[in-house]
């Protein structure tokens, strides 16, 4: 399947990403082989295979939910550099 240099730009904008044009030369090769890949993947002769939604045959052993007592505000704030009102504050890192 080919790919453009024009949908490597695309896709790097709504990344929010900027390449240089070597980069994205070879964005456009690399992902072209793997949609050249993914497309071989369709050739595959699935017509006998049973669906899996589980590969192992393995069921997940989880605990029980147990409510237990946590820890109070004052033990959870007596580390923090700085709190107000009973929470954590924290230092403006966006404008």
């Amino acid at each position: 399947m080919m790919i453009s240099k024009e949908d490597v730009k695309h896709i790097a904008s709504l990344a929010k990403l900027k390449f240089s044009e070597e980069e994205i030369d070879e964005f456009t090769h690399k992902f072209a082989e793997v949609l050249d890949y993914v497309a071989k993947l369709n050739e595959v002769d699935t017509e006998n295979v049973e669906p899996t939604y589980q590969v192992y045959d393995y069921n997940q052993r989880l605990r029980e939910d147990i409510v237990k007592e946590g820890l109070s505000r004052e033990e959870i704030l007596q580390n923090s550099i700085e709190n107000q009102w009973g929470y954590f504050k924290l230092l403006k890192i966006v404008e």
